[in-house]
């Protein structure tokens, strides 16, 4: 790698730091197509697999800091992390098959659904106090394991933390807060990219060079990110409708590429 393209995997990590740690998502979203279109990396395979390597390990340190403000349902989020795994680990085996262009045109269609999603009025829970225990566990376990093999598998396949998917599954499986959800994704992003990131290593697929420039890119990004999520948490709407738009032309500039290269 030359200078400057370490320059540019310190700086690409320390957006996808800022994106997990305040909104709890947007890591290999953001991550993958800047390994590719900015730092430089060849293979999208390469790419996704760096990306799962670095965006687990910021998911895992921004975890730290919502933790430290109470906000992760620690139960609701294991068990939904737990079944993830599962669908993690065919998502990737599923993901490693398929052709590297049609993977990237796919996944820029996911970006762009994405974008069209985080458009929509969400409502946060109406459950702060919402806990995982044996009277409840009933109708949470259920929603959590179907919601979090089903994200899990969607990450695997692409290489990604699932954050935005995660945040949204969470509130509609416990009417936990957004707050709470944000900071209780991060276990599923750590665990998921973890998942992804050992099987796409196995198979050779890691530039660990610029996993561990993202990863010191994302612990600068990731504690701004924590620390916004707590003073803008007013302006949650207004962020997701600027980031909306970044994720939405990404998608797109990498469904072109994808389809042209």
């Amino acid at each position: 790698m030359t200078t400057l393209q370490m320059l540019l995997a310190v700086l690409s990590g320390s957006i996808v730091g800022l994106s997990l740690g305040l909104i709890g998502g947007g890591g290999s979203i953001l991550a993958v197509p800047l390994m590719i279109y900015v730092v430089g990396v060849s293979s999208p395979h390469l790419a996704i697999g760096s990306s799962a390597v670095a965006v687990a390990t910021n998911a895992f340190i921004n975890l730290f800091g919502h933790a430290r403000d109470g906000n992760v349902k620690w139960r609701c989020s294991l068990v939904f992390a737990g079944f993830g795994i599962a669908g993690a680990a065919v998502g990737a085996q599923v993901g490693k098959a398929v052709d590297g262009k049609s993977l990237l045109s796919a996944f820029g269609v996911l970006m762009v659904v994405v974008a069209v999603l985080m458009l929509l009025p969400r409502r946060g829970g109406d459950d702060p106090h919402v806990r995982l225990d044996l009277r409840s566990a009933k109708k949470l376990v259920p929603a959590l394991a179907g919601t979090g093999f089903g994200v899990g598998a969607l990450s695997g396949f692409f290489g990604i933390g699932g954050g935005f998917l995660i945040v949204p599954g969470l509130v509609s499986a416990t009417a936990m807060p957004l707050l709470n959800a944000i900071g209780s994704s991060l276990v599923s992003v750590a665990a998921f990219g973890a998942t992804a990131a050992v099987s796409y290593a196995v198979s050779g697929l890691v530039s660990w060079t610029v996993a561990i420039l993202f990863i010191l890119g994302g612990v600068l990004g990731g504690v701004a990110g924590v620390r916004l999520a707590r003073r803008l948490s007013a302006s949650k709407r207004g962020l997701s409708l600027v980031f909306s738009a970044i994720v939405a032309i990404v998608g797109l500039y990498v469904i072109v590429k994808g389809t042209m290269g």
